[in-house]
């Protein structure tokens, strides 16, 4: 198994503390709303503390039917969060697991910025290639919620 770490950063016009909450503590009202081409519906197993699951149901017609995520922690003082992403998605049989840690932080126009970094753990002597791509698709998501929020200025305040 080999371990990939890749670091990059979104900005957005939207106030971290709200992006936070839409992210991680309201996400799975947020992401069908914000995302409703891709998204059908959010599942939480557990409570929502570290080692519970979330299953993310796509809708029908898109390349995977569903991916699951580890929560790993978050901590709203410092708007920070971590999770796995486990089983379905793009993990195929090249990857064992993508972990991610994420970090929104007040930019001087009142915006944000979200730093994250994210580790690809491989399986075997695979040599991952396509991780703009799995980046990118990180980013549709981030930007479709930030749209969300910019529309609906009431939502996660």
């Amino acid at each position: 198994m080999g371990v990939v770490t890749y670091e990059f950063e979104v900005t957005s016009l939207v106030a971290p503390t709200r992006l936070f909450k839409a992210f991680v503590l309201e996400g799975a009202k947020v992401y069908p709303k914000a995302a409703p081409h891709a998204i059908k519906s959010v599942e939480l197993e557990g409570d929502g503390k570290p080692g519970s699951i979330v299953k993310i149901n796509f809708v029908e017609g898109l390349p995977f039917q569903y991916m699951k995520h580890m929560i790993g922690g978050h901590d709203e003082s410092n708007l920070s969060y971590s999770y796995s992403l486990i089983e379905g998605g793009p993990l195929g049989d090249k990857l064992e697991k993508i972990s991610y840690e994420n970090q929104f932080v007040a930019d001087a126009s009142g915006g944000s910025v979200c730093k994250s970094s994210i580790k690809f753990y491989t399986i075997g002597d695979y040599v991952i290639t396509e991780i703009k791509a799995l980046i990118q698709r990180s980013e549709v998501v981030y930007k479709a919620i930030e749209a969300y929020l910019l529309a609906n200025t009431d939502a996660c305040n």
